[in-house]
């Protein structure tokens, strides 16, 4: 004779996990209701960008946008909501890897060059010939010859670059090493972005201030009044992104401008370059140490 079915003997211990499935789901959802709120919020920029881009096509107008900044301080998922909705026969996003034999002959800008955009075209650089000035001489990719060349010849290449008409931005994301560690953590730990955690962004945090110093040289001796750098606090990713867009609708003045969109970059997001020398000079001074 067969007993009876088991039967949940603690009915407590069933609406205790009920609750805590029902809580998790409400977690789930009100993060996707934020995200959904914060690409809304973008979504007046990204129409806006398309203006941009239709007037640099009917004017046959050139635009360079520099993405710079430590691993993980959000230039990607930037550019991803920069271009979203941009026509794609009038830009590109240049992500160039390492140099190949070849090249390492050539003039060090001769790659990019080759990337420069036609008329009508925005070119988004993830990283870009910055990376002799930062990444580089950090982990000796380049002797301090070639290093102290570039600094020397970049200005007057961009001035020649911009009299010439085409317009460049150039922005640093700048990001705090709590936050940058928090964000590695979180690529080692999700199996959909492990792929971003490369063998330099382990090392990264290693040679923090390495990277300081060489940031600092670089603003210092190329953010100029025609080629200047905008620095983008990136602690919050969206506040990043959305001030980002703001920087590059302020390069342009472009018809059609939305009087209802507010273009004017937060100050506690976006300094300039200059000031981001200032700032950093008066640390280097509370830690005694001093400008050579």
């Amino acid at each position: 004779m067969h007993g009876d079915p088991v039967t949940d003997t603690n009915p407590d211990a069933s609406v205790h996990a009920l609750r805590e499935e029902l809580a998790a789901l409400k977690k789930r959802t009100a993060k996707l209701e934020r995200k959904d709120a914060r690409e809304r919020e973008l979504m007046p920029y990204q129409v806006e960008l398309l203006k941009l881009q239709r007037h640099l096509e009917e004017h046959s107008k050139r635009m360079i946008v520099l993405f710079e900044g430590r691993d993980a301080a959000g230039k990607g998922g930037t550019i991803r909501r920069v271009s979203r909705y941009m026509n794609e026969k009038h830009y590109r996003v240049v992500a160039l890897g390492k140099p190949t034999e070849d090249q390492r002959t050539q003039w060090y800008l001769q790659r990019y060059v080759a990337e420069f955009p036609r008329g009508g075209e925005m070119v988004l650089f993830d990283r870009s010939w910055y990376n002799r000035a930062m990444v580089e001489p950090v982990f000796g990719f380049c002797t301090e010859d070639e290093y102290n060349d570039f600094l020397r010849g970049v200005v007057g290449f961009e001035k020649d670059l911009v009299r010439q008409g085409t317009v460049l931005v150039k922005l640093y994301f700048s990001v705090s090493k709590e936050e940058q560690q928090r964000r590695f953590d979180r690529r080692r730990d999700d199996p959909l972005r492990q792929w971003k955690l490369s063998e330099i962004d382990v090392q990264a945090q290693e040679h923090w201030d390495d990277f300081t110093e060489r940031k600092y040289e670089m603003l210092r001796r190329t953010h100029t009044p025609p080629c200047p750098w905008t620095i983008i606090r990136s602690e919050h990713k969206h506040h990043a992104r959305l001030n980002a867009m703001r920087v590059i609708l302020d390069a342009v003045d472009y018809e059609g401008r939305s009087p209802d969109v507010d273009y004017v970059p937060d100050p506690r997001i976006v300094v300039s370059g200059a000031h981001e020398v200032e700032l950093m000079e008066a640390d280097r001074v509370r830690q005694g140490r001093f400008r050579q």
